[in-house]
């Protein structure tokens, strides 16, 4: 039988850095609704695995992994 935690050793994963990445609105700032719009063609790509950078509320000292806010989305 195949090890379950095996498909990891072959997947494809791609980071994305939100506020970069897609931008759903025209502000010129990437977002959610930005990176949901864009994972058809991630599947086409063939990613496997999305590891999403914080998207946490942040005062944005360390790009955004100085999570001020745990249960809340930045609006940026």
């Amino acid at each position: 039988m195949m090890d379950p935690m095996a498909w990891w050793h072959n997947a494809v994963a791609y980071q994305i850095y939100p506020r970069s990445f897609a931008d759903s609105t025209g502000d010129g700032i990437g977002d959610l609704r930005g990176i949901l719009s864009k994972v058809d063609y991630l599947a086409e790509l063939g990613v496997d695995v999305v590891w999403l950078s914080p998207v946490y509320r942040s005062p944005m000292d360390d790009n955004g992994y100085d999570i001020a806010d745990y249960r809340d989305i930045d609006p940026l």
